[in-house]
């Protein structure tokens, strides 16, 4: 009943999208005629990236919001209008926006709509047993990956709008100033735990693109989808490596629930071992509009403070 549903309700979406877009054409590259480049994105790394390398040229509205799961998320009334008006959209890719795939690629007949992802040497992005064909979609948090995707926007805007280029380039070259100096802020932090001690367990299989960066052995409860399920198996297996590993600490996610972490903390003292939540990590969104967390670099440097901080707090206990 719920696929019936879910289909009845991309159809509906599409029947919408295609009477907005027999109301109203759209601009193609250099005919755009607004004081402002609309641009609408999905995930909130990629509306800060464009924010960034935009900068007042730039009008971006991003889809998903602060705490949201992209994996889950069906696109409204609201965001297929929002997206009709566009001239640019951006999204990641790799299968992340799962429910937004019709929209988006009927979006594309008319609208410039980039996948981020595409800019990416396919050599350098993970494969999973769990989706064959697929890859992991989780880049952000290989620094120097998210870099290639600031220069992916940078080119589709500069290409887009060329009497702005010089204002995209230098706004980038800015950023990228900015990230260069996060990387190395993570590697110096990493340094600070014992090489035995680095191993990330998280709610779900987001991390893998951060442990072959940082040198961090990664773990996650469920795939690298959040629509996998978990089953008693998952958590026994799960639990049973940290009892094994000595592991002191786990972390929570900002959009997954903490539930079935919980159950696995609980699954660890039945065998004679603790292990403590060290916190919540921001994987798949960022945190709140106008705090640190709610852009890239806050996110990112908020995460890498919180692992560091709970891995040595906990082992030094």
């Amino acid at each position: 009943m719920y696929k019936i549903m879910q289909r009845i309700y991309i159809s509906v979406c599409l029947i919408c999208l295609l009477v907005w877009f027999g109301c109203d054409s759209k601009g193609q590259p250099g005919a755009v005629t607004d004081d402002k480049l609309r641009v609408v994105t999905t995930i909130g790394m990629i509306t800060d990236v464009v924010k960034n390398v935009g900068g007042t040229r730039v009008e971006v509205t991003g889809m998903v919001e602060a705490g949201v799961d992209p994996h889950f998320y069906n696109p409204t009334a609201k965001d297929v209008q929002m997206l009709g008006s566009a001239h640019i959209i951006f999204y990641n890719g790799l299968h992340l926006e799962a429910k937004m795939g019709d929209i988006l690629a009927k979006m594309s007949e008319d609208i410039l709509t980039i996948p981020v992802t595409d800019a990416i040497d396919r050599s350098l992005l993970i494969t999973h047993s769990e989706y064959e064909e697929l890859y992991d979609p989780h880049l952000w948090f290989d620094v120097s990956l998210w870099m290639q995707v600031v220069e992916k926007v940078r080119d589709v805007l500069s290409e887009f709008d060329a009497d702005n280029s010089v204002l995209y380039r230098s706004n980038a070259e800015r950023y990228l100033t900015k990230l260069v100096e996060l990387d190395e802020y993570i590697k110096s932090q990493v340094e600070r735990v014992p090489s035995e001690q680095r191993v990330l367990v998280t709610a779900h299989d987001c991390f893998h693109y951060f442990g072959m960066a940082y040198r961090f052995e990664v773990r996650g409860l469920q795939g690298i989808s959040t629509t996998t399920e978990v089953g008693i198996a998952d958590i026994q297996d799960l639990a049973t490596f940290i009892a094994e590993r000595g592991i002191s600490a786990i972390f929570a996610e900002s959009s997954v629930s903490s539930r079935s972490l919980e159950a696995v903390k609980t699954a660890v003292k039945a065998k004679g071992f603790g292990v403590e939540i060290g916190g919540q990590l921001f994987t798949d969104a960022m945190g709140n509009e106008g705090t640190p967390e709610g852009t890239y670099i806050g996110m990112i440097r908020y995460n890498i403070d919180t692992i560091v901080y709970a891995l040595i707090e906990e082992s030094e206990l």
